[in-house]
């Protein structure tokens, strides 16, 4: 069972996975740890991280980059269209009206959707989608060993986490075994990016002036300019003096070049800076703390190294930053241990976490009392998450819940709607009177809205007197009814005092009550039997940039295809790269290692067949199929192997020779050591001697015409005798000889000493008596005695 964590990142991604030895961020295919976050589509194929960035010049068009944004969005959102204009690739509008584009990210409920849809079509079960703070927060204090108890005041850490697209704070509480998110605070239009867009602007005007290029008309230049920025950006982060920016062939075959220092750049930046302080001021107000209350800052993001940056945090708190965090890998490695914590495969440290509502979530709806529309908030931002609400109403007919941000202002885009949620087959009660409905409404672990579960309370009146019988069903739905109540009881105040007709109910009647109220009444007077019965109400979605389930499934059959083309597409490369290959290397061991194994005429005409093979792959041999490739390579090989083959039997049979040789001379020898009356083989049979010798001379006059007839043989030509046969016939020596050569001497067993009736023999004094020698073998029943008592003892119950 694989437990990954993935950080999904503007321009970059990290893969972590949880081992018997801890989280290790996994290194890619080009054994680079950081995987760009580009795509890139080609005629057959596509190519994704390393590779597609690889094509952001020579296929600008058709790799896409910096989609993390567009994530979940409209294709007519504001964003959208103002960023169509910046890109080199084209956006398309897909006929549910959503971006064609998907990426995880980490923002509002409706991203958070697309997200899941995401991981859906990618074949990923997600068991938690993390907010990156909170995967930092996690990665920093699973670890530490010195956090106060739960019984003590909290350690206070502020996290600043600041990428490529976006600019994030939080603040945590940390005990130990637990940690507790206080608040966040964000802005989206703050990152690195934004850094590079700087940069690039200045160098399209500086070049404009100075080699009159208008360099955003050429996507090529545009994109090799962003790219040498973004050099340039980190380099200034290093060092202070004036470093220079040099391209050649930047557009129209013109060598441009250009410099610029760290104070300059600063001062190009102010705007950006002076937006640094915002949501640190923000999240310290929200978590109401001083600055002296919080212990420590952590920075993480690679946009975190710039030394402005650093400067304004570190001036903001009057303390140093710490940084005992990888800055790319945190996120990921807070991802992989969460994974590990939820997984059956991993026992990790109990630590639990309290996530936070980043945006004040309400409802509204139709008021059934009286015209117009009412509206509860139901998690106020900040809210610990997950976490759920049952809010009662009392309806006659079915009706719609709209899910809204109450803050437009907060959200990175304008659209504040959430979804909207219609609770269908709402029926009145048998007396005409409205139904009691009970809607429950919950922030999931992935930090989704949702409307979990409604249900219609009926109230069964029985007739006076009559005594219902108590069932298993009526005690389950009593049961349920007082759960609900339970949760009904933690919701807060209803809306415009309509405590009937709208919102939350509080239901604060007690069990003493209502004995109070039955002790009141005369004992004669029987009033008639009330059960209520709970129905469960469908409830659907109507959001209408939620993928419904038959074009998720097409999404996932489409991805599978490409999946499938891909994997074709990499055989059928494969396999025209086999025949590329072959022909460097044949061509060049021709005049070689090979040299001496082909004739002068073989050696021709097949350096001409490789020589038409290598043009044939540059012309008509470009596109072809796979099964091409393969049959043009097996006519190469039916050439050239003969060639190899006659070269690999001259560099191994001499070794082959030697085994088989030095075979021989060891069974010589131990013949001659038996007709030489050595003792340690005269009890070895003669027959099967002299069958051993016959042998051994039959092979080493096999073995000498084979060397004799191979020495005058022309290496050109096929070999006499093979390595397989050689080693085959030392196989067939040893099988015939070694069993007789090898026999072990048989055991001389010590005389039996006699026994007489009438007394000891040689003076002992009897038989009974035990050896001094404690090695001896012990009687016949003593061995039995011993081997019962070291069999194991049963365990009897």
């Amino acid at each position: 069972m694989s437990v990954v964590g993935f950080d999904l990142g503007f321009q970059s991604c990290y893969v972590a996975v949880a081992r018997a030895g801890g989280i290790e961020t996994v290194a890619n295919e080009y054994s680079d740890r950081c995987t760009p976050s580009f795509v890139s589509f080609g005629p057959r194929n596509r190519s994704i991280g390393a590779a597609a960035k690889s094509q952001v010049v020579t296929n600008c068009k058709n790799t896409v980059q910096g989609f993390k944004r567009f994530h979940g969005r409209m294709f007519s959102d504001p964003y959208i269209q103002s960023a169509k204009s910046n890109l080199v690739y084209d956006l398309a509008q897909m006929p549910s009206g959503s971006t064609g584009i998907k990426v995880p990210s980490y923002f509002t409920d409706t991203e958070r959707r697309s997200v899941m849809d995401a991981a859906q079509i990618a074949g990923l079960n997600c068991l938690r989608l993390m907010n990156e703070t909170t995967a930092v927060t996690l990665a920093y204090g699973i670890y530490k060993q010195d956090l106060p108890t739960p019984e003590e005041k909290p350690r206070i850490v502020v996290f600043v986490d600041l990428g490529h697209s976006g600019y994030q704070v939080s603040v945590c509480a940390f005990n130990k075994g637990k940690l507790k998110l206080l608040a966040t605070a964000f802005d989206s239009e703050l990152g690195g990016k934004d850094f590079d867009n700087i940069l690039v602007n200045h160098f399209c005007e500086e070049f404009g002036k100075k080699y009159k290029l208008d360099v955003k008309s050429k996507p090529r230049a545009l994109v090799r300019l962003y790219q040498e920025s973004e050099k340039l950006k980190k380099l200034m982060s290093a060092n202070s003096s004036d470093l220079p920016l040099n391209i050649e062939c930047f557009m129209n075959d013109i060598d441009v070049s250009g410099k610029l220092n760290r104070g300059q750049f600063e001062e190009m930046c102010a705007g950006l800076l002076a937006k640094v302080e915002g949501p640190l001021r923000s999240v310290m107000e929200q978590a109401k703390l001083k600055k002296e209350d919080v212990y420590a800052v952590e920075i993480v993001g690679g946009a975190s190294r710039i030394p402005a940056i650093k400067e304004r945090i570190s001036k903001f708190f009057g303390k140093e930053l710490s940084t005992t965090l990888n800055a790319d890998e945190a996120v990921a490695r807070g991802c992989a241990l969460q994974c590990a914590i939820l997984s059956p495969a991993f026992k990790v440290r109990e630590f639990s976490i309290t996530d936070v509502v980043p945006y004040s979530i309400s409802l509204k709806w139709n008021s059934a009392a009286e015209e117009g529309l009412s509206d509860c908030e139901v998690f106020p931002k900040n809210h610990a998450a997950p976490f759920s609400k049952v809010l009662t109403f009392y309806r006659k007919e079915p009706f719609t819940l709209d899910a809204y941000y109450n803050n437009p202002k907060e959200l990175p885009y304008p659209s504040d709607t959430i979804g909207q949620f219609l609770i269908q087959n709402v029926v009145p009660q048998a007396s005409g009177e409205s139904a009691k409905v009970k809607v429950k409404v919950r922030v999931n672990v992935h930090g989704v809205f949702s409307v979990s579960s409604a249900s219609l309370v009926e109230v069964v009146k029985t007739a006076e007197g009559e005594e219902p019988m108590e069932t298993e069903q009526t005690a389950k739905e009593e049961e349920n009814k007082m759960q609900v109540d339970q949760e009904d009881q933690k919701l807060h105040g209803g809306d415009n005092g309509d405590k009937k007709s709208e919102t939350e109910e509080m239901e604060t009647t007690t069990e003493d009550a209502k004995q109070e109220k039955k002790n009141d009444q005369p004992p004669q007077a029987k009033k008639p039997k009330v059960k209520t019965k709970t129905v469960d109400l469908p409830i659907e979605n109507k959001s209408d940039w939620q993928l419904s389930s038959e074009v998720l499934n097409m999404f996932v059959e489409n991805e599978g295809k490409m999946i499938m083309q891909d994997k074709l597409e990499k055989e059928r490369n494969d396999a025209k790269n086999y025949v590329e290959e072959y022909v460097y290397d044949m061509r060049d061991k021709l005049h070689g290692a090979l040299e001496k194994f082909v004739n002068e005429a073989d050696r021709d005409a097949f350096s001409l067949k490789l020589e038409d093979t290598e043009n044939w792959l540059y012309e008509d041999g470009e596109d072809q199929q796979k099964q091409v490739y393969i049959d043009k390579l097996a006519e190469l090989k039916k050439m050239g192997q003969p060639i190899h083959e006659r070269y690999m039997e001259a560099e191994e049979r001499p070794k082959a020779f030697e085994d088989l040789g030095r075979q021989i001379q060891m069974y010589m020898k131990i013949i001659e050591a038996y007709k030489a009356k050595d003792e340690q083989y005269d009890h070895l049979d003669e027959l099967e001697v002299t069958r051993v010798d016959k042998q051994v001379n039959e092979a080493m006059v096999w073995m000498n015409s084979k060397m004799n007839q191979q020495n005058s043989q022309d290496l050109t030509l096929d070999p006499v005798v093979k390595v397989d046969e050689i080693k085959a016939k030392a196989k067939e020596l040893y099988t015939a000889c070694n069993p007789v050569v090898s026999k072990p001497k048989p055991k001389v067993e010590p005389p039996k000493e006699e026994k007489t009736e009438n007394g000891p023999v040689n003076g002992q004094e009897g038989t009974e008596s035990q050896p001094c020698n404690p090695d001896k073998a012990t009687p016949a029943g003593t061995e039995q005695e011993t081997a019962e008592s070291k069999l194991p003892q049963m365990d009897i119950d």
